[in-house]
């Protein structure tokens, strides 16, 4: 009998492997373009790295729908894929002829082989991987899809950037009946934004819904001239385009799970990662957040990481002063992960965080300002 894990998680980082289902409303006329479009893509996905597979699926029933399904060795590569530069000129394309798209990721934790499964794959030029790379145990969620953006704005705006911030008008919370905006929370670091999210539903609908607020939306240009990164809100190609590039999936998730404490409070740790070492940044901290979790004496109540290539940013709830225990508040309390993130930051200035004094400045560089953190009416 397979069991469940008893504390809330999600992760990149299990080894199992990835399938991503992407489902796609072709505009009227625009069938010979995109299978034109598609065979390009196909080619360049197929050189990428911890690329398996993939698959174009028309539907039976209504033949302006249709599906994508690719297979990867891990999350790891296709999150390194679907971050780059290279993935948003790749798919540019794809806008002219798609009017609409979702994209579904799943790690794979059972499969049953076909009476030829083997055969047909080795024919088909498709490495054999039933039974490899499966994932042994599900993991229990919480029913919130969590999702962050980041992005730069002009140096020298970092005040005026924060005021506006902090002083919209939040957006309806309820999107539809299925679907709750949660919780928003918004940090600075420099001249970095980074806005989190926690929807219960749909993250799509409740995208969409809060982009077409008013409030939003006056937002969102009152912020245009202070961007470092130019964006055309009423140009379609231009919004998608920024909004892919401030993408900040989340990596790793842990909690244990229960009633949050009345105590938790909420802070964010950047952490600036060297040309290339992201993963391996957010990797350690998740094997540290992971040992926590299973620590009852832990302060923490929930860890969130976020990271797209060399950008990682931590979203901590705990119980207490952040500086309290500033090595575990950091992500590597214990053995000889000081030195190991020491030499994965961009910024250590520390050597291998040695001292009290160390730790302090670090966590102190690190720490994010606290912008707005709202909770739906329904939590409060």
């Amino acid at each position: 009998m397979t069991t469940v894990s008893e504390r809330i998680s999600q992760s990149a980082f299990d080894g199992s492997r990835l399938r991503v289902v992407l489902l796609l409303d072709l505009y009227d006329g625009a069938q010979k373009q995109f299978l034109e479009v598609y065979e390009h893509l196909r080619n360049q996905v197929s050189s990428v790295p911890g690329h398996i597979s993939d698959e174009l699926c028309q539907s039976i029933e209504n033949p302006s729908q249709w599906l994508i399904t690719s297979e990867w060795e891990s999350a790891g590569p296709f999150l390194a894929w679907v971050g780059s530069e290279d993935h948003v000129k790749t798919v540019q394309p794809l806008h002219g002829c798609v009017r609409d798209t979702r994209s579904l990721r799943f790690s794979v934790l059972q499969e049953t082989a076909g009476k030829n499964g083997s055969l047909a794959q080795s024919l088909a030029g498709v490495p054999d991987t039933i039974g490899a790379g499966l994932r042994a145990v599900p993991r229990r969620g919480d029913g919130v899809v969590r999702h962050a953006l980041t992005f730069t704005v002009k140096p020298g705006s970092e005040p005026v950037v924060a005021e506006l911030l902090a002083g919209y008008t939040s957006p309806r919370a309820r999107v539809d009946e299925n679907t709750l905006l949660r919780r928003s929370s918004v940090f600075m670091h420099g001249n970095r934004v980074v806005r989190a999210m926690e929807v219960e539903g749909d993250l799509v609908a409740a995208l969409r819904h809060v982009a077409q607020q008013p409030e939003v939306m006056a937002l969102e240009a009152a912020i245009n001239p202070y961007l470092e990164q130019d964006r055309d809100l009423g140009d379609p190609d231009s919004a998608r385009v920024f909004f892919t590039r401030a993408a900040l999936p989340v990596v790793h998730r842990v909690a244990a799970g229960g009633e949050e404490p009345a105590d938790v409070e909420r802070h964010a740790l950047f952490y600036p990662a060297k040309k290339g070492c992201g993963t391996a940044l957010a990797r350690l901290l998740a094997s540290q957040d992971d040992a926590a979790a299973d620590d009852p004496t832990s302060p923490i109540a929930g860890s969130t990481i976020f990271q797209r290539d060399d950008v990682v940013v931590r979203l901590l709830d705990m119980r207490g002063a952040l500086d309290a225990r500033p090595a575990l508040a950091l992500g590597f309390e214990g053995g000889q992960k000081a030195a190991v993130l020491a030499r994965l930051l961009d910024e250590a200035k520390d050597g291998v965080l040695a001292t009290d004094e160390d730790v302090a400045r670090c966590l102190d560089r690190s720490t994010m300002k606290m912008i707005t953190d709202r909770r739906t009416p329904e939590e409060s």
